[in-house]
């Protein structure tokens, strides 16, 4: 049980106007103001779990970036806050956790046999004679091993792909920009973290849908596949999807939901179940979304997984806390869904997803994902192994 008899079974609402410490305070403002007013949810959830509650504070009351924070549990939500304005209502955009949505949409279409896994990417302008991107397959794709050249962040910055093509030059036709690209690494041999593969994914999800090259068509293909496939059985309500010029979903990015409805999705990537029990993504492709990158172990199918990755990389998620088969979203400015399945302090398994939404740049959003593994860790520690892990 949870160690805090002030709120045994009773839910607090409360709301509470943080002062950031006057050091923060005088070097970035020059004088002490309060914070933005938080608004906290806690329930008990039967979780045991040391100085769980005092964390999930600091990470929401200590984090001048934070928006919204949400803890679910086996289905309970033990902490939701929501920070400088924004609301529970309020869907907030998860820049790159966007990109696992787009795995999960390539896997319905996978086992419905429209899309083969191993077979060359079903991408026309790279199947001409000698054209060494035929090589490429889905899987590699889904790996961010393509070996296709894509620059993320460049120097400068604006000058990378990424930017250009989502706010720059490329805006009315992405996907093409991200096709046109060479070969630079044999696939499935260097990892490349790259936006404009998943917009790529996202493409070959609108090709398979439709033969139409009308904008409004194709955007309205992957509007309804995605209701129908994910979030309609996830019991998702607030999505909202943006599309290019040429009506592709900008698969890397731009998928805009509530904090719960995040956690929704986070939800899945336990066991692929919504809350309901609704099996929504098959055991099987969730498996494959979560084994390792052969360039890179700290990454799966557009998901980033809980392992040390090695010295070129860094961890996937975090250093030495919580399960190791935990997995999870990350996204630009610190977005972040960490899903988790484990044995707890009290000798039971829990189902843990954990939310962090806002507006920060490194290292503040660094410290989030730190702080986020402390919450994890101290849920389901290391040391316990999840039981669907052995």
């Amino acid at each position: 049980m949870r160690a805090n008899p002030n709120l045994a079974g009773v839910r607090r609402k409360f709301i509470l106007f943080a002062t950031l410490s006057a050091a923060i305070t005088a070097t970035l403002q020059g004088a002490a103001h309060a914070a933005p007013a938080a608004e906290i949810e806690q329930r008990p959830c039967h979780i045991a779990a040391p100085n769980l509650y005092p964390m999930l504070d600091s990470l929401a009351l200590h984090d001048p970036g934070a928006r919204a924070i949400v803890l679910n549990v086996d289905g309970c939500i033990a902490f939701r806050a929501t920070l400088d304005g924004f609301s529970p209502d309020t869907p907030m955009i998860g820049w790159s956790m966007a990109k696992t949505i787009t795995a999960m949409l390539i896997g319905e279409l996978v086992q419905e046999g429209r899309l083969k896994l191993d077979a060359p990417a079903p991408i026309r302008e790279w199947h001409g004679k000698g054209d060494p991107r035929k090589a490429v397959t889905l899987r590699h794709l889904l790996n961010m091993a393509s070996g296709l050249r894509h620059i993320e962040v460049g120097d400068p910055v604006e000058a990378s792909d990424t930017n250009q093509v989502l706010f720059v030059s490329g805006t009315h036709g992405m996907a093409a920009r991200a096709i046109a690209a060479p070969l630079q690494y044999r696939p499935g041999t260097w990892f490349e973290y790259s936006t404009l593969t998943s917009i790529i994914l996202s493409e070959i999800v609108t090709r398979t849908l439709t033969p139409s090259t009308d904008p409004k068509v194709r955007a309205a293909a992957y509007r309804r596949f995605a209701q129908t496939h994910l979030f309609g059985p996830a019991a998702v309500t607030s999505a909202f999807l943006e599309f290019d010029g040429a009506g592709t979903q900008v698969g890397g990015s731009f998928i805009h939901m509530t904090p719960d409805d995040w956690g929704r999705i986070g939800r899945l990537l336990i066991d692929g179940r919504a809350q309901d029990g609704t099996q929504v993504i098959a055991p099987e492709w969730l498996a494959l979304m979560k084994a390792p990158s052969p360039a890179y172990s700290g990454y799966g199918g557009q998901l980033w997984l809980n392992r040390p990755g090695g010295a070129a990389h860094g961890p996937g998620l975090f250093r030495g806390k919580g399960p190791d088969d935990a997995v999870g979203m990350k996204g630009h400015l610190g977005q972040y869904v960490v899903a988790a399945h484990g044995m707890g302090r009290d000798g039971a398994s829990h189902d843990v997803v954990l939310v962090r939404l806002g507006h920060s740049a490194d290292p503040q959003s660094k410290a989030a994902l730190a702080a986020m593994g402390d919450i994890i860790e101290a849920i389901l520690p290391a040391a316990a192994r999840s039981p669907r892990s052995r």
